[in-house]
């Protein structure tokens, strides 16, 4: 078995919550709790989220997510749109402690997103689907993908089986492709990854109309002028400066990597607004 299938045998089953279907808000509300892709504490407290927004400021370039001229903003500001995005008051006086995300912010996200992509199926749009986080968010592009297809979008595979080496890894860098969506492997396991590099090959080869990706897939296709809808962490800033300098629209700030089921209500929030 080949890198790509291992990664999908370890998935977990879906169940008949990932079929369309009607739902009230609170029980979606309700499942973005219980799946901790919301709510009064995710998964990054608040000394990692304040560190990664000086980073950013710093320019480190895992940060940056493939993405110039994000310095614009000091960290103060940055640390505004982040409670913005996922519905807090910083507390400025803070220096650890829990870091909440509104699951109704995220559930309006995922509708301004399902509106993007009802508008990629109207046009028959080229879309590309990728993510550094090969399996918590794995079962939310895949299904996004084969709605997509199922409407009338073109789900491109650009640059698949596309090899290099970095003069600091032992390993070469792939980039393959699980039902179409994009990731990033070490020829051995997939691999989390922030960095814009994969994204950079595959636009080489192909400019797409749509980008649905996190981290430097999203970054990089931003850095390009590509329309780009995108998943953002607490604790991963760029995208939101990004936003907030008028380059990208959407983006869904919520846990990016949590189990890959519990992000069914963004599933089917997507889905209730493709035609």
């Amino acid at each position: 078995m080949d890198v790509i299938g291992s990664h999908a045998a370890r998935l977990p089953a879906l169940d008949d919550r990932w079929t369309p279907g009607e739902f009230e808000r609170e029980e979606l509300l309700e499942g973005l709790v219980s799946g901790a892709v919301a709510g009064p504490a995710v998964s990054h407290p608040f000394d990692n989220v304040l560190r990664n927004i000086r980073l950013l400021h710093e320019g480190d370039p895992d940060k940056q997510f493939g993405m110039t001229g994000l310095q614009t903003l000091d960290p103060q500001e940055i640390l505004d749109l982040v409670g913005r995005a996922a519905g807090f008051e910083p507390d400025r006086t803070a220096t650890t402690g829990p870091v909440p995300v509104d699951p109704e912010r995220v559930l309006d996200a995922c509708a301004e997103a399902g509106d993007r992509f009802a508008e990629a199926i109207r046009r028959r749009e080229r879309v590309i689907l990728a993510t550094g986080h090969p399996v918590g968010l794995a079962h939310l592009y895949i299904e996004v993908g084969r709605l997509l297809r199922a409407g009338g979008s073109t789900v491109v595979e650009p640059a698949d089986g596309a090899t290099w080496h970095d003069a600091d890894r032992p390993h070469p860098w792939q980039i393959r492709y699980l039902d179409g969506v994009a990731m990033l492997t070490d020829e051995a396991s997939a691999r989390h990854t922030h960095s814009g590099d994969a994204m950079d090959r595959m636009l080489d080869d192909l400019t797409p109309d749509l980008v649905f990706a996190d981290h430097g897939f999203a970054g990089a296709a931003i850095e390009r002028g590509v329309d780009t809808v995108s998943v953002a962490d607490v604790n991963d800033p760029a995208l939101l400066v990004a936003q907030a300098q008028g380059r990208t629209r959407t983006v869904i700030v919520m846990d990016d990597n949590v189990a890959p089921q519990a992000y069914w209500p963004c599933f089917q929030v997507i889905a209730a607004r493709l035609p």
